[in-house]
């Protein structure tokens, strides 16, 4: 049985596949990029050009080279702000109900991300 706090946990990550997110913290801190992927369950983001490891690649054919290639890591959602196209800086998200719509909104300038 999994408790109502984990749940929570799990569908409580508001950034979303296709955002503009800025780093807040780590080796890339204040570097911004797109959201590739989106791992609710771990609270963890794949972001565009951060959080890049080195990978060794085996030779695939005879003859060719092995080589290093690069490859972008799952970073804690928790080292991630929304970027706000008008603020042009990341924010704290918030949410406004119009209509049948939940729109999520920038807490500085409550315009719609």
């Amino acid at each position: 049985m999994v408790s109502w706090a984990w749940y929570k946990f799990c569908n409580g990550v508001k950034i979303k596949k296709g955002d503009s997110v800025s780093i807040i913290s780590g080796k890339d801190r204040g570097k911004s990029g797109k959201v590739l992927k989106v791992f609710p369950v771990d609270g963890k983001i794949l972001v565009e050009g951060i959080f890049l490891k080195k990978k060794r690649q085996r030779p695939k054919k005879s003859g060719q080279k092995g080589e290093v290639i690069s490859i972008a890591s799952p970073i804690s959602v928790s080292n991630a702000m929304l970027f706000c196209k008008h603020c042009k800086k990341g924010v704290r998200v918030g949410f406004k109900i119009s209509g049948d719509k939940k729109l999520r909104v920038c807490k500085k300038c409550e315009n719609e991300i």
